[in-house]
């Protein structure tokens, strides 16, 4: 039987493939259908930037504000100092303070793009764990908050039992992660009232365990609810390419790589990432991911501006877009290619036509990039390069190079005092 909510929250959620699971639906439903709900995601802090694979839970933030609730986002800079050791083969890189420091504010500007801050009743508190967590007397934490877990418990997670299943270690520290994010979601209700954690369905275990905590101490209810796995058509995680990961931040990922990541999806994808990524109707969704032949490549370009606007702004989708029909309606350059500029020494008596696809990004080898050539691949200024130790001396790179590898990935090579 099909829940059919009364919430505006859950109705968008729900019919736009949001929802995984829920501790209590029915019970959620009549929270947000009664009045304001405040409710929180965490965020690891173990890269500079997030990855498109986090926009699920960003714009789960964002609907809820919309629909007038109050979203937190929570940093986890007190918890990234272990790692969370969920849908993980093994431990994580321990990363210094500052650099998890460096990384939070990163990560901050794409927050900004998407949810509204401040004091006001729907406005989101950006919060970090380390403001309770750092100074966590550990007794005490034994003493009050560990006596709720059982080790029994802890060791049928799935994120714990698939571990040690494949009798792969798992650090006592990590292992403590589970009781620390309990904590947040006890640390969170207690200062701002926050009765709802979500995330991905690899954190079900944590975010039951929270709400578990909140009820055993407090006395109170508390809620949880899971967005499913995203993967793309072709079975490929979302957030991934074959180059690596898609970064929300311009300075991990050029405006137009990204844009161009967004038009490429298989087909049969565009009608969901139009429903979970923008804000396009449902209906309009649904139109748009049904079209076939060459109406499809149309609404790609729809998902990729409202994708883009959002994320980086309507200039740079715009200028990503400008860029995409200059290269491939009309044989152009672009401005917004990712470009390559080169020292004159770094040139020197001359650089090879692989080092070059190599540098540019287009190759991660030299012997990927020398497969992609022998493999009629790769082009200079739409030309085909068929020589890897083809030289490229000073004079040839005097004016902006194009390479290109296969149809839809593209590189501009320039020396640094080109205009």
């Amino acid at each position: 039987m099909t829940y059919h909510p009364k919430s505006e929250f859950l109705a968008t959620v729900m019919s736009r493939g949001f929802l995984a699971d829920c501790t209590d639906l029915s019970a959620l439903d009549e929270q947000m259908r009664k009045g304001r709900v405040t409710g929180y995601i965490g965020f690891d802090l173990t890269a500079t930037s997030l990855h498109i694979g986090n926009l699920v839970q960003i714009m789960l933030l964002r609907w809820m504000q919309k629909t007038g609730h109050r979203p937190i986002t929570l940093m986890g800079g007190g918890t990234t100092k272990v790692g969370d050791p969920s849908g993980k083969d093994e431990m994580r890189k321990m990363l210094p303070v500052e650099k998890i420091r460096e990384n939070a504010e990163s990560i901050r500007k794409v927050f900004l793009r998407y949810i509204s801050y401040g004091d006001g009743p729907t406005d989101s508190p950006l919060v970090d764990n380390s403001e309770w967590l750092d100074d966590l007397r550990y007794i005490g934490f034994l003493r009050d908050i560990g006596k709720h877990f059982t080790i029994n418990r802890l060791l049928a997670f799935e994120s714990v039992k698939s571990r040690l299943d494949r009798e792969q270690a798992l650090s006592f520290i990590e292992f403590n992660y589970m009781l620390l994010q309990a904590y947040d979601f006890l640390e969170l209700y207690r200062r701002f009232g926050c009765t709802l954690q979500m995330g991905g369905s690899d954190q079900w275990g944590n975010i039951v365990s929270g709400t578990d905590l909140i009820r055993r101490v407090e006395g109170a209810d508390a809620f949880g609810l899971t967005t499913p796995l995203v993967t793309r058509a072709d079975g490929r995680k979302m957030g991934k390419s074959a180059e690596g990961a898609v970064w929300l931040n311009e300075e991990m990922m050029s405006g137009y790589e990204f844009w161009q990541w967004w038009r490429n999806v298989p087909d049969e994808d565009v009608g969901k990432f139009l429903k979970m990524f923008t804000e396009l109707p449902v209906d309009e969704c649904e139109r748009l991911g049904a079209l076939g032949g060459s109406e499809i490549n149309e609404a790609k370009i729809r998902l990729a501006n409202e994708v883009a606007t959002l994320c980086r702004g309507p200039e740079a989708a715009r200028a990503a877009e400008e860029t995409a029909r200059e290269v491939f309606e009309k044989g152009g350059v672009g401005d917004e290619l990712p470009t390559l500029e080169l020292a004159r020494e770094d040139i020197g008596d001359g650089i090879s036509a692989a080092q070059l696809i190599v540098r540019s990004g287009l190759a991660k080898s030299g012997k990927e990039a020398k497969r992609l050539i022998a493999e009629n691949g790769a082009r200079v200024d739409d030309k085909p390069l068929t020589d890897a130790g083809q030289m490229f001396d000073f004079d040839a790179l005097s004016s902006p190079v194009k390479l290109s590898a296969g149809r839809k990935r593209h590189a501009l090579v320039k020396l640094q005092d080109q205009a």
